[in-house]
């Protein structure tokens, strides 16, 4: 990939740039996730089952219909995972204040254990790249990303 501090203005990439990006973003994300994916083998848990936990121990106290909206996948599918996490004591679910129809998620002990697990090896990887690629890089990849997601998500990475 053409190196920006060359000069060559990134605005103008070709395609084989771009083609290799994406194949970049497919091998770091197929290794991001591998090791998760081994701790999660122990549970019979796949990545939803991290997404959930991932956002529930980010939000304690997230309802059912916020955690839909971020995962953007079908009641169905989240209800098969969500109802797992809860069955097997990863994840309680307690009746909204004001109204008793919401559902309200939090972890339990067990599943704030395997969060932080899952976090580690990954803040493993994104230290060892961040401190390998330095600040200016740090704060481009960041960039990037953002300019990568629809603007209503934007909003939640506002530092």
């Amino acid at each position: 990939m053409t190196d920006i501090k060359s000069g060559t203005n990134p605005l103008f990439l070709r395609t084989d740039e771009i083609m290799q990006a994406i194949e970049l973003l497919f091998f770091a994300y197929r290794d991001f996730t591998g090791e998760p994916d081994e701790l999660l083998a122990e549970y019979s848990f796949g990545r939803a089952h991290h997404r959930v936990i991932h956002f529930v121990g980010r939000h304690p106290g997230i309802t059912v219909s916020e955690l839909l909206l971020i995962l953007r996948i079908t009641k169905q599918s989240l209800s098969r995972v969500l109802g797992q996490l809860i069955r097997e004591g990863f994840i309680r679910q307690t009746p909204g204040p004001v109204d008793r129809r919401q559902r309200l998620l939090k972890l339990t002990t067990k599943g704030q254990e395997l969060d932080d697990k899952l976090f580690d090896v990954q803040r493993q990887r994104i230290v060892r790249a961040y401190k390998e690629s330095g600040a200016e890089a740090v704060a481009g990849f960041r960039s990037v990303l953002l300019n990568m997601m629809e603007e209503n998500d934007r909003k939640r990475f506002s530092r």
